[in-house]
């Protein structure tokens, strides 16, 4: 945890987040989170709490399941989604108090184990090939049936499956490797998928690589972002939100909260972005 300076104390004094605690105890909102945002926004939740006493409630998963839940009615009170157009789409719909802010823009990469053996799992990660070892699963499935996983979010639903997607086809590799793909409902699970015992390795949110827990059993290389449609990520508050979670709206855009975006990878659009 950081220690908060005394300019952040006055700049949460400035946007009126002190309130009594009778009150802060019955207003605990429920926030929809992509996935990719499950170290980060853990991290900012908890800042938030030491800040002002504030708790939030956390739901992590897939931008579009969450899309989907929200358009019927789901009791979430902000949405921060991986893929801006889902905002948008909630937004057209009367779904949202309004357009929203731009928070983020995120970033793939391909992760995999630190401790593979044998082949081309002992040789150091590319840039300029980032997608080696997909071809050589795909190789080496053709020669003799071997199957070496890989791991990907849903296309279907996740933001960050749809740009694995996207950076496979950009390679030639997406018809070709359709036997080997294993696919997480979100990109959190996709991780996981990617650093298990059966699995070569996975396309997944840059953010999670960055965190401690995963950096120190796995690698990765980035992938470029030519390949894939831009990871905007889009954040709105819904029409039920209450005090707390337009307090914690407004310090997901403050600089203390930024640079956490940043610690994980994430690129953090200027703050009158639209």
């Amino acid at each position: 945890m950081r220690v908060l300076s005394r300019q952040l104390a006055r700049w949460l004094l400035v946007l009126g987040l002190a309130v009594a605690p009778a009150i802060m105890a019955n207003d605990v909102p429920r926030i929809a989170v992509a996935s990719s945002l499950q170290f980060a926004l853990t991290e900012i939740a908890d800042d938030f709490y030491n800040a002002t006493g504030r708790r939030v409630v956390l739901n992590m998963g897939s931008s579009g399941n969450f899309r989907r839940q929200i358009a019927q009615g789901a009791p979430f009170e902000l949405f921060l989604s991986a893929n801006e157009g889902y905002v948008q789409a909630l937004h057209e719909a009367g779904k949202t108090r309004d357009a929203g802010v731009r928070y983020a823009r995120g970033r793939l990469v391909w992760l995999e184990r630190k401790d593979l053996k044998g082949g081309d799992a002992n040789a150091p990660l590319s840039a300029d090939a980032p997608l080696a070892a997909v071809k050589a699963a795909v190789r080496a499935w053709q020669a003799d049936g071997s199957r070496s996983r890989v791991a990907l979010a849903n296309p279907e639903h996740a933001p960050y499956g749809v740009a694995a997607r996207q950076a496979l086809a950009h390679e030639g590799l997406w018809e070709v490797s359709q036997s080997l793909l294993v696919q997480g409902e979100n990109v959190a699970q996709a991780a996981r998928f990617a650093l298990s015992a059966d699995t070569r390795g996975g396309l997944v949110a840059y953010s999670l690589a960055c965190s401690p827990s995963l950096a120190d059993q796995s690698r990765y290389v980035l992938i470029p972002e030519a390949w894939h449609a831009p990871l905007h990520q889009r954040m709105a508050l819904l029409p039920g939100a209450g005090a707390t979670a337009e307090a914690f709206f407004a310090y997901l855009q403050s600089p203390p909260a930024r640079q956490v975006f940043r610690d994980y990878g994430f690129a953090v659009p200027a703050l009158d972005a639209p």
